[in-house]
């Protein structure tokens, strides 16, 4: 009798209807945080983030509709800055585009935070928290006086590295990089940002990096834009013994809603995580004269004729993400880092910053609670921030 009243009572959860009025609760009642978006890189070269765009994934009408409280802004550096020591220049463009061209042009919405405080009492005023994190250590230029400077005008936390290795910390994003680790004055940068209250990004870089970080840092480190590498088999996604590593150590993987780090299907027909694939296509394009979105436009030809169909991810696919990492690490090890604007394929369902709704229908469909949803869109990455302020004496 009890077994059948048990199996009654699951199967009653599981046919439970989500109203639109309980999504709409939950979502309003969550503080969402996103630790990862790139319209930066389109803010810098003159676009307004507060005109209603066709375009792209990020303005503010949108970011409203999605419910947003806070928002990491990329302060990305292309590795190409490297080559003549634009890194530090290009750096701080980035950073005053989010200082001058997004919070000050458009103050009524946005307020710059430096800490959990700031976000919290921000939310309260009814304004969306924007924040910095640098993306790509090369923008220190080797040189812990910028990285100081850096902090001082907001930067709360650095991605090691981008997809190229610098001269301090291995890259995934090359072959030669993923065997490198941090040199010893990449341990100093680490403990230089625990000094600071920098939070120390470990998105993008090698494993090797990654285990020599976690064991280097004093406070807790955050993955900005990542996700599990057991469901989509890419060296940017973490594997299962560094996503419970990171948990251990209170650290938290921010999950990245790019197609070809959810779908393995989309990674296999993506240039971005499919080498082959890239390869047979540089080789066509060689000698191939135009622009960078004619030749954008010439890739797309050439894999149609290899018979070869992009393919996107899902809603599905993001909630399994966010469904694995609970299940091996813990409701505490999960958060958002969507990358949107930075990526040039978005799931179905996920396709900009307004459909995060969607996401809250799923996560309350698929059985997580209120509570639960709270802890992904921030309570976890804010106990990522407070201890790192803690560790700097804050």
């Amino acid at each position: 009798m009890i077994l059948r009243l048990l199996l009654f009572s699951t199967l009653a959860f599981a046919q439970r209807k989500i109203t639109d009025d309980e999504v709409s609760r939950v979502h309003k009642t969550a503080l969402l945080i996103d630790t990862h978006n790139d319209v930066t890189s389109r803010t810098v070269t003159g676009f307004d983030i507060g005109e209603n765009a066709a375009t792209g994934h990020t303005d503010i009408h949108r970011l409203r509709k999605g419910g947003y409280s806070a928002q990491f802004f990329a302060v990305y550096v292309a590795a190409s800055y490297v080559e003549g020591d634009r890194a530090g220049h290009r750096t701080m463009q980035m950073i005053d585009t989010v200082r001058h061209d997004i919070v000050g042009k458009h103050s009524e919405t946005f307020e710059l935070a430096y800490t959990t405080a700031d976000i919290e009492r921000i939310r309260k005023s009814g304004k969306i928290a924007a924040l910095m994190g640098i993306e790509g250590g090369h923008g220190i230029e080797d040189s812990l006086r910028l990285l100081r400077n850096y902090y001082a005008l907001g930067i709360r936390y650095m991605t090691l590295t981008h997809s190229n290795t610098n001269n301090w910390a291995g890259s995934s994003g090359d072959i030669e990089g993923r065997t490198k680790g941090l040199t010893p004055f990449g341990k100093e940068v680490v403990k230089e940002m625990n000094r600071l209250g920098m939070m120390v990004d470990i998105s993008h870089v090698s494993d090797k990096t990654f285990w020599d970080a976690l064991e280097v840092s004093a406070a807790p480190m955050l993955a900005s834009h990542s996700s599990a590498r057991a469901l989509c088999n890419v060296p940017r996604n973490m594997t299962d013994d560094m996503i419970k590593a990171l948990a251990k150590k209170s650290g938290v993987v921010q999950v990245n809603f790019a197609c070809s780090f959810l779908s393995q299907a989309a990674a296999n027909s993506s240039t971005f995580t499919n080498p082959a694939l890239r390869a047979k296509i540089d080789a066509a394009l060689k000698d191939f004269k135009g622009t960078a979105q004619e030749r954008r436009a010439k890739a797309r030809e050439i894999m149609n004729s290899l018979g070869v169909k992009r393919e996107r991810a899902t809603l599905a696919d993001a909630v399994a993400h966010i469904d694995h990492i609970v299940k091996i690490a813990g409701i505490d090890a999960v958060g958002i880092g969507g990358d949107y604007d930075g990526v040039d394929c978005t799931p179905d369902g996920l396709e900009d910053v307004s459909k995060m709704p969607n996401l809250t229908r799923a996560l309350l469909e698929k059985g997580y609670t209120a509570a639960d949803i709270k802890k992904i869109y921030s309570d976890n990455i804010l106990r990522v921030m407070r201890e790192t302020e803690k560790a700097a004496g804050r």
